[in-house]
């Protein structure tokens, strides 16, 4: 009995370090991805609204309706190198992004296929700023599913401390 007990603390114990290295990975390649806002939202002339969406991103309770914010995901994903000649996610260049910013390879292998898979589920939307913007509240559920969703106010403090 004491054998199988020290063996489940430690799977929990696995867990939870997984957890808390894909969270850490998240807030990483979020504050990363973030670096490139002030760029564009000069060259989009953002409103505030649009501010307020990418702040609240994480949360699922916050219902990102803006097309506009689709449109600033765009040209942060295109500064980033993150998208193809396509408006599809570059496969490569994403994974290695997520790598850069501190993921594992299999945190950024899932990282892909998330994005990947909610790709596929709204690949049939004519406008790109609408599309990327269900791609995003997909890829945002996707992860919360996993329990990886980062703390927006560590973020806003990482990201705020470089600027």
């Amino acid at each position: 009995m004491g054998l199988r007990w020290v063996f489940l603390v430690l799977v929990v114990a696995a867990g939870v370090t997984e957890i808390k290295t894909s969270r850490d990975a998240m807030k990483y390649i979020t504050s990363g991805f973030v670096k490139v806002l002030e760029e564009c939202k000069r060259e989009l002339n953002m409103s505030d609204h649009i501010m307020a969406d990418l702040y609240h991103y994480w949360k699922l309770d916050y219902s990102l309706l803006n097309r506009d914010t689709g449109c600033a995901i765009i040209c942060m994903s295109k500064k980033l190198n993150l998208m193809d000649d396509n408006g599809r996610m570059h496969h490569g260049n994403a994974q290695e992004f997520a790598l850069k910013h501190g993921a594992g390879d299999d945190i950024a292998s899932k990282i892909v296929t998330i994005i990947h898979e909610c790709e596929k589920k709204h690949e049939r939307d004519d406008d790109e700023c609408l599309r990327v913007l269900e791609v995003a509240k997909c890829f945002r559920t996707g992860i919360s599913e996993l329990d990886w969703t980062p703390k927006v106010e560590v973020i806003m403090g990482e990201v705020l401390t470089e600027i």
